[in-house]
């Protein structure tokens, strides 16, 4: 069996509950990178023995959150002895505009990841993008890199839409479905 795990930042708990449709969809572990951009104790160790590492961080002025950053920073390590090499890899975010600049932080992720020679998974829907759509459809806000989600700035994290929480827990499920193809 894959072992997946799902690292995060979340400033409001946004992205937390994402984080946590997405481990629900994978069958994965969370970590929490915590306010001061640290993970826990045994973190590392987890991400070094994962199969697939998922990456998730709000969009904060176009890009990852300064906590994410300082994560991604100390991730150095491990790409010097390319403990991370081959692994799966794939990114979620949210921010409170419906574009917000998503892809950019989904960028940002996607070159972590690239630059510790992984393979990146994408989101693998199809967009709900006819005329009949509506906003709580799975994949309403159209991407392809990797899963996506819309909160009001003046929404609370349980007021998510379940179309994007079910979007997220549906690129869950497809990153341990390629983890299970790529690592058996």
């Amino acid at each position: 069996m894959s072992r997946i795990v799902v690292v995060y930042h979340s400033g409001y708990g946004h992205t937390q509950r994402m984080a946590q449709s997405v481990a629900q969809g994978a069958g994965g572990e969370l970590i929490a990178i915590d306010a001061d951009g640290n993970l826990p104790e045994g973190g590392w160790e987890t991400l070094d023995a994962a199969d697939a590492i998922i990456f998730g961080s709000p969009t904060y002025m176009g890009s990852v959150s300064w906590q994410f950053k300082k994560f991604a920073d100390a991730s150095s390590k491990a790409w010097f002895s390319q403990k991370w090499k081959d692994k799966i890899a794939a990114g979620f975010t949210n921010s409170a505009g419906m574009n917000g600049d998503k892809l950019a932080t989904l960028n940002t992720l996607f070159t972590l990841s690239m630059q510790h020679g992984m393979i990146w998974v994408s989101q693998g829907l199809m967009p709900s993008n006819t005329k009949g759509a509506q906003r709580n459809d799975v994949n309403y806000l159209v991407s392809y890199s990797g899963a996506i989600a819309q909160s009001p700035s003046d929404a609370g994290a349980n007021d998510m839409l379940p179309g994007d929480l079910e979007t997220a827990r549906l690129f869950g499920e497809r990153v341990a479905t390629v983890t299970t193809k790529f690592k058996g």
